[in-house]
């Protein structure tokens, strides 16, 4: 058993919990709780830690029968851990890896593209969303750290099925999506049509900006589309992930029941 903060494997997930650099470098991510330990494929697991007093919990022999696993006292585990309240499992994942390609299914595509959304709820919210309208695909730039510990609980499981990938030139990935007959569509205050008067069913990436600033104006020009959501009242804008959802919907909307789906 793991007693001692000075072990180098607890100094490690320290700084794993804490440094996006450090995840980077080592290619993974933490994920904590027993929820997400489930999710997880077996295949993506590099460690796990228990705590000595998730051993004594009936349900824990079923979580992790047959495997390998690092048991940690339980004052050692709440250092490790980033939640207030630790379950008691915490694990060390790899980081899945994907092309642009695996995101593309042909008039079936369905994408959301976030530019410098810096919310870990937000981009979380935006990974459950995306799952349960059938998004095939999202394309990061300048967003919060999908693998920081709070962006990957608040994703609660979607980072293991929904395929990403983050790009540091947006100008050029949204050119070879123009180039592969994707429709970009800006969510965009300054749209001249309701989001409910376009056609989805074929090839489709919508756009959405920062909860602050929206998208920049390089990144809205080149969409072929702007598009606004009705709102009333006095409100200037609606929350990133609220948009998001609202548009992958109507996708989901339109496409269903038809061949494409």
């Amino acid at each position: 058993m793991i007693t001692s903060t000075a072990n180098k494997q607890v100094k490690n997930i320290i700084q794993l919990t804490k440094k996006t650099k450090e995840r980077q470098t080592q290619r993974v991510f933490l994920a904590e709780g027993i929820r997400i330990f489930e999710e997880i494929p077996k295949d993506w697991l590099q460690s796990i830690y228990v705590s000595d007093s998730f051993l004594q919990k009936k349900e824990c022999p079923d979580k992790i029968n047959g495997m390998e696993y690092e048991t940690v006292s339980d004052e050692v585990f709440q250092r490790m851990a980033d939640t207030k309240t630790p379950q008691g499992i915490l694990c060390v994942v790899k980081q899945p890896q994907y092309e642009l390609e695996e995101l593309l299914r042909g008039d079936r595509t369905s994408l959301l593209i976030l530019e410098g959304i810096q919310d870990p709820g937000n981009v979380g919210t935006i990974f459950r969303t995306a799952e349960g309208a059938g998004v095939t695909g999202i394309i990061m730039s300048g967003c919060a750290d999908l693998f920081a510990p709070k962006t990957v609980r608040s994703t609660m499981g979607s980072i293991c099925r929904v395929p990403f990938v983050v790009v540091q030139n947006l100008r050029e990935t949204l050119d070879v999506l123009k180039e592969k007959n994707v429709i970009l569509y800006a969510a965009h205050l300054q749209g001249k049509k309701y989001y409910d008067e376009a056609d989805y069913r074929k090839a489709t990436a919508f756009l959405i900006g920062s909860e602050g600033n929206g998208l920049t104006e390089e990144t809205a020009k080149q969409a072929d589309v702007c598009l606004k959501i009705p709102m009333n009242g006095k409100l200037e804008s609606l929350n990133a992930a609220m948009a998001a959802g609202i548009l992958a919907y109507e996708v989901n909307r339109q496409r269903r029941g038809t061949e494409r789906l």
